[in-house]
């Protein structure tokens, strides 16, 4: 029996209609059964821009955001062959946006349900059209589907959390065909829907999670994630032009750059795949035929140092307070107020008599958040740094290994460090604008 094949396309991927015919032809030669696209290049910042702007500005300020956003799929349609229909189904989802605009204006209110489906329709849009494009390049049955009748999830809108045991009930129930019939489904990333029947959305970056859901939900054998680089480099070739592909990576090592920086990846996409021992191959969709990265459980090679990724504009928050010395519970306390505001930590040092957590900037200007924590003790926030992260194997367990890190960053100042927690990675705090340095230095000392 054939492995059955998720095949997912980014925005870049949709980006016009060469790029959407060039994806189209990949998916069938890739013998693909389910592909799952995000929408047109810059189509989701125009919504978001569009969501803010009919709150606050003039309808004039408005219409030129759903003219461009109506542009970029007129412009693709142009191209295709005479398609009455489709042209219909475009037009009304468009003027069911500009609806949707003008409702959010009238009110100048755009709540989070509102806000999910106004973001939903970029997604909607560009898998119509691109299953035009598809049956264009194949003779295959090819049927567009609405990935909300199988993408269940909760009603936390924004950043819903998807129901893993009904969507796999429901791949069961309409994806027979995509695993055991001749039919390639079409659909859409980022999109799913509460048990309550409303759109809601994954999160920005959530096509690449929805795909990976879809692949755990009709029992896939390999998730592709086609975007427009090559597969994973040792770090971003925007501050390395050095850095190298990767041709095998374990989940492991993946999710830790995904996590602190990689922007290939979105961090929760390798949740479900490797849950089902999916293998996840990263190409490039204007680079077909080059090598690509596998991710998989186990690999040939496991270097000490693999990657190293930054993540950009976070702040170090420390809570300090006499009260924590031999005190229990004063931890649960802290976290707590986090848990409350549903705020994450990504990395935590603490002392005797304070914590340190490195947390997004933005989080800073929740205002009632901060006055919480400083019921606890005295709040320092420092901002405008960034978390750099060295990915391997074996890391905690390496003599001199800081010695060499430290030894290359000689003239970088170091504000936290964070070793220990996983065999996979140490990471550190260090001044934004010191942050590509310490990344040339780091791939000069261990990969170039």
């Amino acid at each position: 029996m054939k492995e059955v094949i998720v095949s997912k396309f980014g925005g870049s991927s949709m980006a016009d209609y060469e790029a959407m015919t060039r994806s189209a032809k990949i998916a069938i030669n890739q013998n693909s059964n389910i592909v799952v696209v995000s929408a047109v290049y810059g189509v989701t910042n125009l919504l978001v821009e569009l969501s803010k702007k009919s709150c606050d500005s003039e309808w004039n300020d408005i219409e030129p955001l759903l003219k461009e956003v109506r542009n970029k799929h007129e412009r693709i349609l142009e191209k295709l062959p005479s398609q009455n229909e489709l042209k219909e189904k475009v037009n009304k989802h468009l003027e069911e946006l500009n609806t949707l605009v003008k409702g959010i204006f009238l009110l100048k209110e755009c709540s989070a349900r509102t806000y999910d489906s106004l973001l939903s329709f970029g997604e909607r849009l560009s898998s119509l059209i691109f299953a035009e494009v598809v049956k264009e390049n194949t003779e295959k049955d090819t049927q567009f589907f609405d990935v909300r009748k199988v993408l269940i999830t909760s009603d936390d809108f924004n950043k819903a959390t998807p129901q893993i045991d009904i969507i796999s009930k429901k791949c069961d129930q309409h994806l027979y065909d995509a695993k055991y019939g001749n039919v390639l489904f079409i659909t859409q990333g980022f999109i799913g829907n509460s048990i309550e029947g409303h759109t809601t959305t994954l999160g920005r970056g959530g096509s690449d999670y929805s795909a990976s859901l879809i692949a755990e939900g009709i029992g896939a054998d390999i998730l592709q994630i086609w975007t427009d680089v090559a597969g994973i480099a040792t770090t971003d070739p925007r501050i390395v032009k050095e850095a190298k592909l990767i041709d095998e990576i374990t989940y492991s090592e993946a999710a830790e750059l995904a996590t602190f920086g990689a922007k290939i990846l979105h961090p929760t996409t390798l949740s479900p795949a490797l849950r089902s021992n999916i293998k996840v191959f990263v190409g490039s969709s204007y680079e077909p035929e080059a090598k690509g990265t596998w991710i998989k459980t186990k690999v040939e090679n496991a270097p000490l140092v693999r990657a190293m990724a930054k993540r950009t504009s976070q702040t170090l928050l420390t809570l300090s307070t006499p009260k924590m010395l031999d005190a229990h519970g004063f931890l649960f306390d802290i976290f707590k107020v986090f848990n409350d505001f549903k705020i994450s930590v990504d990395s935590i040092t603490t002392s005797e008599i304070s914590v340190a957590v490195t947390i997004d900037n933005d989080v800073t200007h929740n205002k009632k958040f901060i006055d919480e924590l400083s019921k606890l003790g005295k709040v320092k926030i420092e901002n405008d740094l960034s978390l750099v992260s060295i990915i391997g194997n074996e890391i905690n367990h390496t003599p001199n290994l800081a010695r060499r890190i430290f030894s290359c960053l000689d003239n970088i100042n170091v504000r936290m460090i964070c070793l220990g927690a996983s065999k996979h990675n140490f990471c550190f705090l260090v001044n934004e604008k010191q942050s590509d340095d310490a990344i040339r230095f780091l791939h000069k000392e261990f990969i170039s």
